[in-house]
């Protein structure tokens, strides 16, 4: 195999292993504040909020990852 083959075999790793791991984040997100909205209904909102906000920041770097294993597979 060539070097150029090793580097898209590894950004195709890496490109799943990115979105698992975002998956992954946001599940234990969901399931956290499901729990909390279950136990304290009356903090809803805030919970809910907390959650988004939290959700969007994993989003974002699972994003991150999978623009630079992009990145690598392209140079």
């Amino acid at each position: 195999m060539t070097d150029l083959a090793y580097a898209f075999l590894a950004a195709g790793f890496g490109a799943g292993i990115s979105v698992i791991g975002g998956a992954y984040g946001v599940s234990k997100c969901a399931n956290a504040a499901m729990s909390g909205i279950s136990r304290q209904p009356e903090a809803a909102g805030d919970i809910r909020g907390a959650m988004i906000i939290t959700a969007a920041m994993i989003e974002g770097i699972a994003l991150l990852g999978l623009v630079i294993c992009f990145l690598l597979a392209v140079k």
